[in-house]
Parts: C-alpha cells; sequence; structure tokens
C-alpha cells in the first residue's frame, strides 16, 4: 500500500488517484453502447437475441422467466439461505418505510396550493451477472420500490447457459418483482428505456453495472430516470487502534474483492497500527477465494493516511466523500458530527460494512467516486414524484393579479400578462 502523510501534503497525489480511478469511460465505450442503444431501439427483441448470442454465449429461446421456471428455481434455494433473505427483507423494509413521503396543503381563504406525491408506475431493476451473483442487489432496489408503491417492478439480468442464479431468483420473488427477463448489458438498458416487444418500457432504471451498463444508462437518461452513475466500490476506514488491525484488514478485503478498480483507505494517526494491518491484510489475501481481483485492487488502489490528529482524520474523509466509511474507533459517535461526506456510515468495532451490504435495513445502493458530496443513498424518495398543486378562488385571483402582470412584462411576456388580463375583463 502506498503511505501518503497529511503534514507533507502528499495526500494530494491520493485525492488525484481516487479522482482518475473513477474515469471508465471512454470513447470506444460510448461508440460501442450507443450503437446498441440504437439497435435495440429500432430492432427491439431481434437485436437483445443476437446480442445474447453475441456477449454472452447464450441463445435464448424466450426472454422472460415463466412462472413454471422461477418456481424451480426458487427450489432450489437452501431453507437457511431462504430465510436469510426473507429476515434481511424484513429489515430493509422496516428502515425504508420510515422514508414514506407525504404531501402537504397550504389553505388560506381565497388560495390553495398543495404538493401531491405519486409514486411511479413502473420500474426497472438491473442485476449484474457477472464473475458474482448478487441476491442482496435485488433487495436493496426493489423494497424500496415496493414501499413506495410502485405498481411493476420489472428484474433483468443477463442470461447464462445454467439460468440465473436461484438466490437471485427467490430474492426477487421476496422483494415484490413482477416479472424477470433474462437480458444484459446495455441491450438491457436500451430494452427498460425504450421497450420492446417483449420487454415494456420503464420510467426509471436503478441498479448497478459494469462500464457499459454504467453509460447505457448516461445515455437514455431523459428519456427514462436513472438512480446514479455508479463507479467501482470503495471503503475509507478511520481509526485509532482501538480495534484489532485484523478487522481493518477484513474490512479492506471485504471492497477489494469487488472488482479490480475498487479501493480501500486506512486513516489513523498511529503508523504502527497501519503496518499490522498491512501485514494482517497480505496474511488474510493469501486464503481469499476473489485473491487474484483483491490483489489487483490492494496493489492500485489501496492506501495509507498518516494524519497528524483525529480532526485530519475527518478531513481527509470528508475530501474523499467515500461510499463507505468506518469509523472504527472507541468512541465513534464523537466523531459523527464532523462527518460532512458519505454515503453510508459504520460506526465501532462490531458494525463493519458486509452488515450495511446484506442485513441490516440500510440501503447499499450508495453514491461512489466522491459524489457523497452532493448524493444520498437510494431510498423510497427516488420512486416517488412530486406534483404541485395550485387552486384560486376568484376573489384570490384579483387580489393577487396585478402584481403577476408587471412580474410577466418586466419579463417582457404579454401573452403571460394577457393570460391574467383577460380575467380581469370578463
Amino acid at each position: 500500500m502506498q503511505i501518503y502523510r497529511t503534514d507533507d501534503a502528499s495526500v494530494d497525489r491520493l485525492y488525484a488517484l481516487l479522482k482518475d480511478r473513477a474515469k471508465q469511460t471512454s470513447k470506444d465505450i460510448t461508440e460501442k453502447v450507443s450503437a446498441v442503444l440504437k439497435d435495440v431501439r429500432e430492432n427491439g427483441d431481434a437485436a437483445l437475441y443476437k446480442y445474447a448470442s453475441l456477449f454472452d454465449r447464450v441463445e435464448l429461446k424466450s426472454l422472460e422467466m415463466t412462472q413454471e421456471e422461477i418456481d424451480a428455481s426458487v427450489a432450489q434455494v437452501s431453507k437457511e439461505l431462504k430465510d436469510a433473505l426473507i429476515h434481511a427483507a424484513r429489515n430493509i423494509r422496516k428502515y425504508h418505510e420510515k422514508q414514506r413521503a407525504k404531501g402537504y396543503a397550504l389553505y388560506s381563504k381565497n388560495k390553495t396550493l398543495a404538493r401531491i406525491v405519486r409514486p411511479l408506475e413502473r420500474v426497472g431493476v438491473y442485476v449484474p451477472g457477472g464473475t458474482a451473483a448478487y441476491p442482496s442487489t435485488v433487495l436493496m432496489n426493489c423494497i424500496p420500490a415496493q414501499v413506495a408503491g410502485v405498481s411493476e417492478i420489472i428484474l433483468v439480468t443477463p442470461p447464462k447457459a445454467e439460468g440465473v442464479n436461484p438466490a437471485v431468483v427467490a430474492a426477487a420473488r421476496i422483494a415484490g418483482v413482477n416479472r424477470i427477463f433474462t437480458v444484459g448489458g446495455a441491450q438491457a438498458i436500451a430494452a427498460l428505456a425504450y421497450g420492446t416487444e417483449t420487454v415494456p418500457a420503464v420510467d426509471k432504471i436503478v441498479g448497478p453495472g459494469n462500464m457499459f451498463v454504467a453509460e447505457a444508462k448516461r445515455q437514455v437518461f431523459g428519456e427514462v430516470a436513472i438512480d446514479m452513475i455508479a463507479g467501482p466500490s470503495e471503503v475509507c476506514v478511520v481509526a485509532d487502534g482501538s480495534a484489532p488491525a485484523a478487522y481493518a484488514a477484513a474490512d479492506f478485503l471485504s471492497q477489494l474483492e469487488h472488482d479490480r478498480a475498487a479501493s480501500a483507505t486506512l486513516i489513523t494517526t498511529d503508523e504502527r497500527y497501519a503496518n499490522a494491518v498491512r501485514i494482517e491484510l497480505e496474511l488474510q489475501l493469501k486464503a481469499l477465494p476473489r485473491a487474484e481481483i483483491a490483489t489487483q485492487s490492494y496493489n492500485n488502489f489501496s492506501a495509507v493516511v498518516i494524519a497528524s490528529s483525529i480532526e485530519d482524520c475527518m478531513d481527509v474523509a470528508n475530501r474523499i466523500a467515500p461510499e463507505h466509511l468506518e469509523l472504527l474507533t472507541a468512541d465513534p459517535e464523537k466523531l459523527l458530527p464532523m462527518v460532512k461526506n458519505a454515503g453510508s456510515i459504520f460506526m465501532g468495532a462490531y458494525s463493519p460494512e458486509p452488515m450495511g451490504d446484506y442485513y441490516a435495513g440500510t440501503n447499499h445502493v450508495l453514491p461512489t467516486s466522491g459524489t457523497a458530496r452532493f448524493s444520498s443513498p437510494l431510498s423510497v424518495e427516488d420512486f416517488l414524484k412530486k406534483m404541485s398543486c395550485i387552486q384560486y378562488q376568484k376573489e384570490g385571483f384579483l387580489k393577487e393579479a396585478d402584481d403577476v402582470v408587471r412580474m410577466a412584462r418586466a419579463e417582457g411576456l404579454d401573452a403571460h400578462a394577457n393570460a391574467v388580463l383577460i380575467r380581469k375583463k370578463l
């Protein structure tokens, strides 16, 4: 791991490294994705079958899983895993039910102003199917939509010769998914955005994916809403040395095994502790099944920052604005008021990031690549739309009409003014 220090400004190189790491899109990817989107828009299902063969090496007979196929897939999941998914779903639902937004109204004698809240009608959820299966992604994306009252939740996931991972299908059933399509990549995003003969167009697309999926979401935004452009996973651990070094090392690897561009940063005032974490990392890395992926992200995007004070530690963490922030300290509550930028905060020795990834109830769809400066975790509100509503009585209208006319004329918009004046005359 590279070592940076706050007292010599070398930490500025770390900020630059993390910023550059997030730049995944190239002109080549942009053009390839654009071509796929155009093809699906023009040729519908035929393009989806073609890309399943070309990219996924699967010859599909149909794009949608039948109810019989879903039942058979769910039956393959062990009772223990099914129970774990049910319990996790219960926690997620309980947490997100607190986020239900309500409208409001302001009443006066001659005027009513209101805010009306309605759920989106149809949402598409992308679930990756690459080097790992992600039933947790299904729960985290679909349950908030269900709590919001979305009428129809469509799930898309890349096709495989052996079929969709049964745990993903079981999670979909638990989370209230209405239909499952075996379509992946940029072509799946296109199908959700534009609709095909089989795949219905949706109002919003959520869910993580590779750089092609991220670029496709970027390009269809405006035609359809999206949650965010997700970058590689990241964790930032602020530690005071009170927790075993093995804990910090294990938490590093829980992120680094995601993909080769994942990052992990340890921020501490204790250089001896940092060295102990490094030794633990190398020991644990050897036993990791996904060691090849984790080793590459460890070598390229892992770092230690030695800070002169705990306040400096928090300044660095806020500058990074990490997806996951662990306060691995004896008194994390003391540091919490100092946190300005983070996707999700994990406090103390027994709140490792995977608890939030899977089970605690908070959402694991989080802003990455420093976007926690201005973005928030996925929530029920992401599946709601808000409308404003105005109703004047005649008396109230006449009382305010002249001011509106003056403002319209000041902007040179005479037709606006006339729409008010005509009601004064007639």
